[in-house]
This record gives structure tokens, sequence and C-alpha cells, in this order.
């Protein structure tokens, strides 16, 4: 009998209940891949999109012509970034618990993606996060409980009860707007990019989403402008392997690695190990580089794991095993760095012990700082009328008729 076509569904390799299976995950050994020269022709380094990019080998030393040689002092920031962002989403997810704010998401296991990357690039350059970079505002200097009254929708919420927390802002930090509508931050970090190349500015773009994300539009619409004007900007696909409950394998991930669409657009595409802090700050430094001598954009795979639920509304173990995280080959970025700081003579479990409490108590100290103005439950509440400003530049009458409705219903 002759073979006939068979539509294909894409199936993780392992459900729960079962033994995790990452034998599908392609790797680098540790320092294999070379580092091409900045200006390098998109032709000449299609390897990059396909190999994996890694720095800290098995024994937690640097190796390999991408090892960015950091210096101790930057070492140990970027370790207390991440351990600080860590323990920021662990009391978050306790106050969801706890009824004090309607939702959150945590970035387990993709601390250094966000820090990594955030110290690799200057204060001006212009960031587009996703909704799992909170590792920005923790690197660029955002006080905690900024990000805490917003998640709250107190009366002190940047974003003044308008957004869904963990939608932040900070234009003084040079961080865009949020949005819920996936992508939308791509096209609009190439078109920043595009701006800032006319006026003859040294500042780039960054922007981030996850892998499930790239099979919108946007980011299509997003490659092709970047790739054609060779627009000064950094395009990152974070691929944490799940889309909520969908597997990579649903965006495209089984057939060629996400990377490889950098080169399909003419633009240079990398594979990164993004639990691996030296290697995505590296990648990052060569890519920021790269855009700021005008040699085009880049697109920057990041191969991590999310390790903790998709979000607060959201049971993982409906649809991977419980233990997937911790058996997840290319480790903790936490625990991989504290090792190569060990392994140099910089560090101590003691030592890190002792920054987990001192992290611990800044936490805590900016939680009541916070809760001082007002919860989802207690305290203070925001202005009921700040929903019919900041809109328009002259109210049109029907919303001058709601609010006044609103104003009689509440006895004002």
């Amino acid at each position: 009998m002759p073979r006939r076509s068979r539509l294909h569904i894409p199936q993780h390799h392992s459900r729960p209940g079962e033994e995790p299976d990452f034998s599908y995950l392609e790797t680098s050994p540790a320092g294999a891949v070379p580092r091409p020269d900045v200006n390098a022709r998109v032709r000449d380094i299609g390897n990059l999109a396909i190999d994996l990019v890694r720095v800290l080998d098995d024994n937690h030393v640097a190796v390999g012509q991408w090892n960015p040689h950091l210096e101790v002092q930057d070492l140990q920031i970027g370790l207390r970034h991440m351990l600080l962002t860590r323990i920021f989403d662990e009391r978050m997810q306790r106050a969801q618990r706890q009824g004090k704010t309607s939702f959150y998401m945590r970035c387990l296991g993709e601390e250094a993606v966000s820090v990594a990357q955030g110290m690799a690039l200057r204060p001006k350059d212009m960031l587009f996060p996703a909704y799992r970079n909170q590792g920005l505002y923790v690197v660029r200097g955002r006080p905690l409980v900024d990000l805490m009254c917003q998640l709250l929708s107190n009366t002190r919420d940047m974003c003044k009860g308008r957004q869904l927390p963990v939608m932040y802002h900070w234009a003084e930090g040079r961080i865009f707007s949020i949005s819920g509508n996936l992508t939308t931050q791509f096209p609009q970090a190439v078109g920043w990019a595009m701006a800032a190349a006319i006026k003859g500015e040294d500042d780039i773009a960054v922007s981030w989403i996850g892998e499930g994300s790239s099979a919108e539009a946007d980011f299509h619409h997003a490659m092709l402008f970047a790739s054609v004007y060779m627009a000064p900007v950094i395009l990152n696909v974070v691929n944490n392997q799940w889309a909520i409950s969908t597997f990579q394998g649903f965006a495209g991930g089984e057939q060629r690695s996400f990377a490889a669409r950098g080169p399909g657009y003419g633009m240079a595409g990398i594979r990164v190990d993004g639990n691996d802090f030296l290697a995505v700050h590296a990648v990052t430094q060569w890519a920021a580089e790269r855009a700021r001598t005008g040699a085009g954009p880049t697109l920057i795979e990041h191969v991590t794991y999310r390790g903790a639920a998709h979000s607060t509304s959201d049971d993982p173990a409906r649809y991977r095993p419980k233990d997937d995280y911790e058996k997840w080959p290319l480790g903790d970025p936490v625990l991989r760095l504290k090792n190569h700081l060990i392994a140099l003579g910089e560090w101590s479990e003691t030592r890190h012990q002792a920054l987990a409490k001192e992290l611990e108590v800044h936490v805590t100290e900016s939680w009541k700082e916070a809760v001082q103005y007002g919860t989802l439950t207690d305290g203070p509440r925001l202005n009921r009328d700040l929903m019919f400003q900041d809109v328009f530049k002259e109210m049109p009458e029907q919303l001058r008729k709601q609010r006044e409705q609103l104003r009689t219903e509440q006895g004002v």
C-alpha cells in the first residue's frame, strides 16, 4: 500500500506521570562554537542559528571564544540581581495566593535572560519587554515598591489601575509599556530603532517575546522591516519550551530552531544557552555592537525552561511531569552562576545564604511599604475619576455624562 499524507500534531516527549524526556534538545559542548566578527555576513554565520552558544562547562569553568571575561564584581552583581528577582517572584506569588493581588507571572529558571542582557546593554538603550522580564527593572534600578504597587493596583499604581498586574512601564528607565496583546512589542521596537537610525543616534532597541508568540503575524512583520532597513535592534525569542499549556512544537520548534528564522529573513540568528549567564551576556554584547556599527539586527533564541506555571491561573501538572524543571539538562541559572563564582574562589555557600537573607529582608520591607497604599481587598482605593482621564485631550460628551452618572451613584 502506498503511504498517504497524515496530519502531524506536535507532541511533547513526556506527559504528567511520566519520566521527563528532553532527548529532543540539541546542544553543543561549552566553548565549542566559534565567535565570529561582529560584521560577519549573515550567509557566513548560519551555524550560530543551529549550534548552541555555551560558556560555562560542567565543572563551572568559563571556556571558549564567547567568554566575556567579566570582572568578579560584575558576576556578583549579576548573581545578586537574579537572586533578588527570584525572591521577589516568590513573595508576589504568595501575595496572589493570599488574595492581595489578582494575578502574577513568575520567571523561575529564566532570570539570566533579563539580568545578563540588561547588564550587557547601555542605560539609554530602549527596552520593549514581555511579561516575564522583571529582571530588567531590577538591573535598571526600579524600586520594588513601585512594581509591587502596580501589582496591587493601589493608589500608587504607575498604571492607575488600567493594566493587568505585571504590565509595568518606566519611561525614565527607558522601558516601554508591556502589552497583553502578544508580540506587539516586536514591531514597536523595530520602529523605534528605525527612528533612532534616521536621527543618527547611537542607541539601540531590544525586545523580547516567548517562542509561542513567534507564531503571531507581528513577529514576521517585525522581522521583515528589521531586515530590510537594517534596523539597530536585537529581537529575542525566549524559548522556555511552553506557551501556557502548549509545547513549543506548535510554534514550529520541532523542525528548526527559532534562531534559524533570522537567516531566513536575512539577519543574524544566534541560539544561546539561556541559563548560562556568561553566554547570554556575551551574545548580547556581540549583537549590540553589530547593531551599533550598522551591521544589522540580530535574532537571539534563548534556550531555557519555564520552571513555574505560566501564571497563577495555570496548573502545569495537568500537561507536564511535576519534576521536569529539576531535570532540565541546562540546569538552573542562579545555581550555575553561584557555582562558577565558587569555582573562582570568589563566593561560598555561607555568603550565598547571607545574601539571600539580606534580599528577603529587602523584599519584606518593600512589601510593608507597598501595602500601605492599598491592596486588592484593603486600604485606600484609586479615585474612580481616573478611568476618564489621560485618554482624550478634550473629554467627549458621552464620557462626561458617564463620569457624572458615576459620581451621582457614589453620592459625590
